[in-house]
């Protein structure tokens, strides 16, 4: 239920896309509420994950949908202070990465259904098809978002770690994995550090990503024009250097090398056992 002091349904959707775009009437719910006061913490205390939260967290992920209910996904909880730092270096040396109590190291996980296969001497051939891969990352992140909604709710704080992917096979190397599961990207769990509070960053548009019966180009650009004008603003609320989102967007996918890493991943994927035919 929302407090007295809690920001309204107005004020909420006026942060999230940097200007009173509520013109039309929103529904409303306490979980709503809550979705849109999500924000991606890198400043962490060090007090631990307690099992009953991880616990917790947990069962909040596995209530996620699973595609043919085949539950293809697995996590490493990295608490081990060396093995954080290590991931740490192999992820860009993020700092957040070794701070954060916990590390959560979502995984697209194949090899439970290999072993069945084994076990009960069936053919399993599929597993070899880029479509199994497709499916076992896309539960994986549905379950890692059910995750992360869960811990903001009993006062946690998470940050998604694409960064894992930079160098995905040396990251299974790190945690052991076997064949045909590789690690698909990381989350840092913790308690926010209430000293370096963070922002909630906004989001484009509705026109940019909402279509009705059919894809609407000509409606993709005025939108993205204005979440540049937007976003320079936050940037330059947050101290940040206040150029254009557009431009740095751009810049990320500029050449094979801005992918940090990630330009090699089918390698990576096929030395982790993964055929992707």
């Amino acid at each position: 239920m929302r407090t007295a002091t809690a920001p309204s349904p107005h004020e909420r959707l006026k942060t999230r896309y940097g200007d009173n775009c509520a013109a039309a009437p929103f529904a409303w719910s306490d979980v709503i509420d809550h979705l849109l006061d999500h924000r991606s913490v890198r400043k962490y205390l060090p007090d631990p994950v307690t099992d009953a939260q991880l616990h917790a967290i947990l069962a909040a992920a596995q209530s996620a949908p699973s595609s043919s209910n085949l539950h293809a996904w697995s996590v490493v909880a990295v608490t081990d202070p060396d093995l954080r730092d290590r991931l740490s270096q192999l992820v860009g040396n993020q700092p957040q990465v070794s701070q954060a109590p916990m590390q959560l190291v979502w995984l697209a996980d194949l090899s439970m259904l290999h072993q069945a296969s084994r076990e009960k001497e069936q053919a399993a051939q599929g597993l070899d098809y880029l479509e199994m891969f497709l499916l076992a990352a896309l539960d994986a992140a549905l379950a890692s978002q059910n995750a992360s909604i869960a811990a903001q709710s009993i006062g946690l704080a998470t940050v998604y770690i694409g960064g894992i992917r930079n160098q995905m096979d040396k990251v299974a190397q790190l945690l052991g994995l076997p064949p045909r599961v590789a690690p698909v990207f990381g989350m840092c769990l913790g308690t926010a550090d209430p000293a370096r509070p963070t922002a909630i960053k906004p989001r484009p548009p509705q026109s940019v990503v909402l279509h009705r019966n059919r894809y609407d180009s000509q409606a993709v650009m005025p939108g993205l024009q204005h979440y540049d004008e937007v976003m320079q603003r936050f940037y330059k609320s947050q101290s940040m250097e206040a150029d254009s989102w557009i431009l740095r967007s751009l810049n990320r996918v500029a050449t094979p090398a801005s992918l940090t890493g990630r330009d090699r991943l089918r390698e990576m994927l096929e030395q982790l056992g993964f055929p992707l035919k």
